[in-house]
């Protein structure tokens, strides 16, 4: 009933004897069962004004791993890893599913990170783009919420990837390659125009010094 908006995140949620009344179960059943849906954060209790829906947002999920992956280097590079298997799986489905307005909005970006790079400016806003819209295309909500969290956590290592000479013009070739795969509606040649752009990317951060 939360998940379905039944209770709005600004109203508190019923009593737990109206709660009980509604599915039938004891008062302690329904305790137990607010308490587990506090630990996976979807309520919270406010002190003297009931218990709350929370909205649940990408950024409640990112915030933690940011925070531990800014002290463990080498989970930076198990994410490398999961962009590796995750990403072109994608790519393959994108190049069934994708409709002609992801295909001309992933165009649309490609543009977008060309002009940046004829500017002189950085394309890290256009490359997360890219990779945001390609997820949409796959028509898979879960792939689209994976990859949001997936860009959240990839900011610091796209600033660096693309700080590196030739990077930003490699990134551009590989967006290409993948929407060419798209365009012929070949999930093979997606799959393996993705691979061969994430692991360019993970070469290089083997390469860079770690902090």
């Amino acid at each position: 009933m939360i998940l379905e908006g039944a209770f709005p995140p600004a109203q508190p949620l019923p009593a737990e004897r109206d709660l009980a009344e509604r599915f039938g179960v004891s008062r302690s059943a329904v305790r137990d069962a607010l308490r587990m849906l506090e630990m996976i954060g979807l309520i919270e209790t406010r002190h003297g004004q009931g218990t709350f829906p929370k909205e649940l947002s990408v950024d409640r999920l990112v915030a933690p791993l940011t925070a531990v992956m800014s002290y463990r280097p080498d989970m930076r590079d198990d994410l490398m890893d999961v962009r590796l298997m995750f990403e072109p799986a994608v790519a393959r489905a994108a190049a069934t599913r994708a409709t002609e307005e992801d295909l001309v909005d992933l165009e649309r970006a490609l543009e977008a990170q060309r002009a940046k790079l004829a500017s002189g400016q950085s394309p890290i806003a256009e490359d997360t783009s890219f990779h945001a819209l390609l997820a949409r295309s796959t028509q898979n909500r879960v792939v689209v919420s994976i990859m949001a969290i997936l860009n959240d956590l990839l900011v610091e290592s796209r600033e660096q990837a693309l700080s590196q000479k030739g990077r930003p013009e490699q990134s551009l070739q590989g967006h290409q390659d993948v929407i060419a795969a798209l365009r012929r509606c070949d999930p093979d040649a997606a799959a393996q125009a993705m691979h061969k752009h994430i692991k360019q990317i993970a070469d290089l951060q083997m390469q860079a010094p770690q902090k």
